[in-house]
């Protein structure tokens, strides 16, 4: 709950009066390339602010994989590694943020 306010603090002072800016990142770079219909340029930069403040660079380079291999989230989160199970809860809060504070930009 602690990161989720922090994240949401931190949204507000990154994305002022709607606007989006970051700099380019793993997920918004994947999330632009990809062909979903949701994948606006505002939209794939919120994802990134948002990861920004919820998973290292590691995480985020995982993370962006599943735009190219959606199955691999599932093997991620299926998966009986205790580095797998950390990542799925942080990714899972993450996307709990994103979708808190991104779905104006859809």
């Amino acid at each position: 709950m602690r990161n989720l306010i922090a994240s949401a603090l931190l949204a507000m002072l990154i994305l002022p009066l709607g606007s989006v800016q970051t700099e380019a990142g793993p997920i918004s770079n994947a999330c632009i390339k990809s062909d979903r219909k949701g994948a606006s340029r505002s939209m794939c930069n919120c994802l990134q602010s948002v990861a920004n403040g919820e998973l290292n660079r590691t995480e985020q380079k995982l993370a962006a994989s599943f735009f190219k291999d959606p199955h691999k989230a599932q093997v991620i989160r299926q998966s009986d590694r205790r580095s797998h199970e950390q990542f799925w809860l942080r990714y899972k809060e993450y996307g709990q943020t994103a979708a808190a504070l991104c779905n104006q930009h859809s």
